[in-house]
């Protein structure tokens, strides 16, 4: 038998040695992690949850899938007190600790914003509140917690034959994401953004504070929170104003080639008194043989002139309308469908109709969701780009965006439909064009990892860069909706003459800013003027 030679002893020796101290180092930084300051603090505080300092992972990804920002902890929450107790006792280690706080969802964020780098990621789903009480009467209304999901609080309002009034076209999200932002869709012309739709609040301040707001009590808290993209407060409870639910809806789609006829028809439709209870649109770029793929849950009215229609690769905008009602309005609302599509100016072939559960309607984006998962294709990054257009510069947008930087098909929905800024309100701390109406102009394109063509998201973010820098160059006067900025020059110019507003709120209630540091507009212990 043959010994091995003594250079490949050493040789193994060495190996040996360098595993045992990786594996050493490894120990030492897991143990010094552990039991650093800021762990071992939040160790000993009195929870009814607890803190997760291994399973952090999850907590650093969300929709968008493009930044990721490590927690030092996630904390499980079972009560109120368990979130006003992990904030105060960060707030009063002073500022010369880092740690920052993030409120998480449902993890649907786009670039960061629900994320804190060595911080403290709160799971809001965790939270365990009384369940959704729903109170009926002459003006019912139901109470909810902020890590709630919308399409739970449908299926228990409608219960009681009642249902939020104001909706985001995608359902599985939490009450206080949305109410931080603002929560709009296809009703929002009518009744308004969600924070339009709130009688109360319950919120955990900077300092660990827990106040209960309103018009009526802490007015300036509660104005400040809606649409304060989670700067001042985490939304902990919430009121929500309901209405009486529908039964079914009518579901219409129609397309048009003019874009001055598809707004002109969307304005006019807004601006009614009796009119479709949703109004959307979509743009179609590039879609040869649209009829034929087009949603096969739609008829068509006249499918002999529908299957005659060319879009030879046209630019289409699409008009979607929805009318709801119960059964035994059937006819009446029959003829005033009818009524109301005669005054538009849509392709006549192209008129296509469903009828389906008002439920089934409000969450018809799950059904993409379900779909997309199935293929892989929903944990890609989502590089949306929202805008919030003046209707008088709605024309030259559109003339130059869809005209010239978009020409190849579109990865991605891109929807456009106006609303009125009578239905919103100054107080809250949502940013938006100064005009009576402005639109809603929403990029959500999805891209495909690892490519590099068109639909690649280098291309795409190069491709939103070419549009914010145009609407910019062109003053169009535009607002981005769910902002994103990297600067605090940027963050001054979004918020215009309200800048110092918002500064001085973020002093009052978040005055280290633990507080959204996904978010980038404030950096903790730096003053904010």
């Amino acid at each position: 038998m043959r010994y091995p030679p003594v250079y490949f002893l050493k040789q193994m020796n060495t190996f040996i040695i360098k595993g045992f101290m990786i594996l050493f180092v490894s120990c030492v930084t897991i143990k010094l992690n552990l039991c650093s300051p800021n762990t071992s603090s939040l160790n000993t505080l009195p929870l009814d949850g607890h803190f997760n300092f291994h399973e952090v992972h999850h907590a650093a990804r969300d929709f968008g899938n493009r930044y990721q920002f490590l927690p030092m902890a996630v904390l499980h929450p079972k009560t109120v007190s368990d979130i006003a107790t992990t904030i105060k006792h960060i707030w009063e280690m002073g500022p010369h600790s880092e740690l920052t706080v993030a409120a998480r969802g449902h993890g649907h964020s786009l670039q960061g914003q629900a994320q804190t780098q060595r911080g403290v990621v709160i799971n809001m789903e965790s939270l365990e509140g009384p369940e959704i009480q729903v109170y009926t009467g002459s003006s019912p209304y139901v109470d909810v917690s902020g890590g709630e999901l919308w399409i739970n609080i449908l299926h228990e309002s409608l219960k009681y034959g009642l249902a939020p009034k104001s909706w985001t076209d995608y359902l599985h999200l939490t009450i206080g994401g949305t109410l931080s932002n603002a929560g709009i869709s296809g009703q929002a012309f009518r009744h308004g953004p969600q924070i339009s739709n709130v009688h109360q609040l319950e919120v955990v301040t900077g300092k660990g504070e827990v106040i209960n707001c309103s018009e009526e009590q802490n007015e300036d808290l509660f104005h400040s929170v809606l649409g304060g993209l989670g700067q001042f407060g985490i939304i902990t409870r919430a009121r929500i104003s309901l209405e009486a639910a529908p039964a079914r809806v009518k579901w219409i789609r129609v397309l048009y080639s003019d874009f001055a006829a598809f707004t002109q028809d969307q304005e006019h439709l807004i601006s009614s008194e009796n009119t479709f209870d949703y109004v959307e649109g979509f743009v179609i770029i590039n879609r040869t043989g649209l009829l034929n793929n087009w949603r096969s849950s739609f008829n068509s009215k006249d499918p002999v002139q529908a299957s005659q229609f060319k879009s030879d690769g046209k630019t289409l905008f699409c008009l979607e309308l929805a009318k709801y009602f119960n059964l035994d309005k059937t006819d009446l609302i029959n003829e005033e469908v009818e009524n109301y599509l005669s005054r538009l100016s849509y392709i006549r072939s192209t008129l296509f109709m469903s009828e389906v559960a008002y439920i089934d309607f409000l969450d018809r984006v799950h059904v993409s969701e379900i779909k997309l998962r199935s293929k892989d294709l929903w944990d890609v990054p989502h590089p949306w780009l929202n805008l919030l257009i003046p209707k008088s510069k709605i024309h030259t947008f559109a003339e130059e965006v869809f005209g010239s930087i978009l020409t190849a098909t579109s990865n991605g929905p891109i929807l456009i439909y106006p609303v009125n800024r009578s239905k919103w309100d100054n107080r809250t701390s949502v940013v938006i064009p100064e005009e009576h109406i402005f639109y809603l102009v929403a990029f959500l394109t999805s891209a495909v990892p690892s490519s590099t063509g068109t639909d690649g998201l280098e291309h795409i973010l190069t491709q939103n860069k070419r549009i914010l820098e145009f609407c910019e160059t062109a003053h169009l006067g535009v607002k981005q909706y769910l902002p994103h900025y990297t600067t605090k020059k940027e963050w001054q110019a979004h918020f215009g003459p309200r800048w110092e507003a918002f500064v001085q709120r973020k002093s009052a209630y978040d005055p280290l800013a633990i507080l959204a540091p996904g978010q980038r507009i404030f950096q903790k212990a730096i003053p904010f003027s």
